[in-house]
């Protein structure tokens, strides 16, 4: 397992400005191709840049494109990548059961993949799945959450597409954690998809049932800013803490505004290079070096307290 302490994150900084020179560089060792969610969500657009920046640095050219979660693109976007005789594909999945057939299609026709984010549901297809550790970085978010409410709290819950194992690891974090105060009451819950706006829409919704709500926990950042936004719309967002996750430029802001309460940092940089970094080793080797599949990188917690250290997209620096 890999050890990506905050020296690592530090190192990710290097990767967004001295990788252009590398794309400079002969490349003549093939393509990479990098497959992402959405690259209009920050998150997953930095993904993809790392990703690129890191192949182009180490010779390769690169190429990346978006399924926003449907698997039929996705499995077009394999297809792309076998006709162009890709190298290695890196790969967001856009479900983690639905997208073990294009795998497959990929490892049958002697490409390898590295699957970076979300996992699929099967092992022993992909060289390597590269995920951040949604177990502890809720358990992080929520024992925050509980440091900001009140003792008799009352709550909901806005929770990711049910296609991604991460919505379900981080609902259960929460719970685990929050299920030890028994004055906490859990009086809605709701699917938000990842989106900021049916965030807001589902928010609405919640306020509407429950209007002396005193906290949204959210399974990531789009939600939660999509839940600030209608809380503040009814005048409420003074008397309601609202937790992320992911880390994203405009949650950084919200802490900054004292609008979010904190947000738990994915160290998306860091997996996005090393999904590279290992599928080079492979290409040239044959082997990753590694000691299992599955590689889990812990996650930050930014709050007020240590926001001023957020340096670059999903970095966090080292006081």
């Amino acid at each position: 397992m890999f050890k990506t302490g905050k020296h690592l994150l530090i190192a990710a900084l290097a990767v967004s400005a001295p990788l252009f020179a590398g794309a400079a560089a002969a490349q003549d060792k093939g393509l990479i191709s990098i497959i992402v969610n959405d690259n209009s969500n920050p998150y997953w657009f930095t993904e993809g840049k790392i990703a690129r920046e890191t192949a182009e640095e180490l010779g390769y050219e690169a190429n990346v494109s978006s399924h926003k979660g449907d698997t039929n693109t996705e499995s077009r976007q394999i297809d792309t990548a076998i006709t162009n005789q890709a190298e290695a594909i890196i790969l967001d999945p856009a479900n983690a059961d639905g997208s073990i057939g294009a795998v497959r299609k990929a490892v049958d026709a002697g490409i390898p993949v590295f699957i970076v984010n979300a996992e699929i549901n099967q092992q022993g297809l992909a060289e390597a799945q590269l995920v951040s550790n949604n177990a502890q970085g809720a358990a992080l978010g929520a024992q925050q959450w509980v440091q900001n409410v009140s003792d008799e709290a009352k709550y909901v819950e806005l929770k990711g597409a049910p296609s991604d194992n991460n919505a379900a690891t981080r609902s259960n974090g929460y719970q685990t954690v929050l299920s030890q105060y028994p004055t906490l009451e859990r009086v809605g819950v709701d699917v938000a998809n990842w989106d900021r706006t049916q965030g807001y829409n589902k928010m609405q919704s919640l306020l509407q049932a429950n209007p002396d709500i005193d906290g949204v926990i959210s399974g990531n950042d789009e939600m939660a800013l999509g839940a600030i936004a209608a809380l503040k719309e009814a005048g409420k967002l003074d008397e309601v803490v609202v937790g992320g996750f992911d880390g994203s430029p405009d949650a950084i802001d919200a802490v900054k505004a004292g609008e979010m309460a904190y947000t738990v940092l994915q160290p998306v940089a860091i997996f996005s290079e090393q999904a590279v970094r290992l599928a080079d080793q492979f290409i040239r080797t044959g082997e990753t070096g590694l000691d299992g599949e599955k590689q889990l990188f812990d996650c930050f917690l930014v709050t007020a307290d240590n926001v001023d250290r957020y340096t670059a997209p999903f970095v966090l620096a080292q006081q």
